[in-house]
């Protein structure tokens, strides 16, 4: 299966911003984006001029590696966001913000999407009851996502116990059970990373 193979702290400084992709480390003064903020390369510091197409592509670039979506699926998601009712960017980010393993991240289980990822393809999550290990999966509004019970003694999980998280509207976690709800579909104002939809709509209606 096909994935994002580069470092991630080089992803965020192609990137120019923090995509949160190692979890606690891109809140503390180790992060790459707070110790060299420049473009990874030999003339990474160097000023380039920015076409108009390429501050497109780059939107679309830090959004795919933001949430670990590749370029199929994540033009799936365009075309779906664009035939559904609605402002299409809007729509396509909240597809990307329904994925399971973004859910899961959301929701404090994972301390990183990449981590929530896993955690989902190594079958310990489960939807409304049924064990599912698709990250991808498209969450809806009352669904119940709890860690499988004979993984709840992981070291990893023990550790939620107990722990204050927070999370988007949303959604909500029930740290003592181990159990979470989706409260309703998230909307613009509820997705955190600088985004700029609009660009990437017109590099795909091109």
């Amino acid at each position: 299966m096909a994935k994002l193979i580069a470092p991630d702290c080089r992803q965020c400084r192609r990137e120019g911003c923090k995509l949160f992709l190692k979890g606690e480390r891109c809140t503390t003064k180790k992060c790459a984006m707070e110790r060299r903020p420049v473009v990874p390369g030999q003339h990474g510091a160097a000023r380039k001029r920015v076409t108009q197409y390429g501050t497109q592509l780059r939107e679309k670039q830090k959004v795919k590696k933001a949430y670990g979506v590749l370029e199929k699926k994540f033009r799936e998601y365009y075309e779906e966001a664009e035939r559904m009712k609605g402002v299409t960017g809007e729509n396509m980010l909240s597809l990307l913000e329904r994925r399971l393993d973004n859910v899961v991240y959301r929701m404090g289980i994972g301390s990183s999407r990449s981590e929530s990822r896993q955690i989902v393809n190594h079958g310990h999550i489960t939807v409304n009851g049924k064990r599912v290990n698709i990250p991808s999966y498209q969450v809806k509004v009352g669904d119940v996502i709890a860690i499988k019970e004979n993984k709840r003694d992981l070291e990893m999980f023990k550790a939620l116990k107990g722990m204050k998280i927070i999370m988007p509207k949303w959604l909500e976690f029930n740290s003592e059970k181990l159990e979470g709800k989706i409260l309703a579909l998230p909307k613009r104002e509820d997705i955190d990373l600088n985004i700029q939809e609009h660009l990437i709509i017109e590099l795909y209606s091109r």
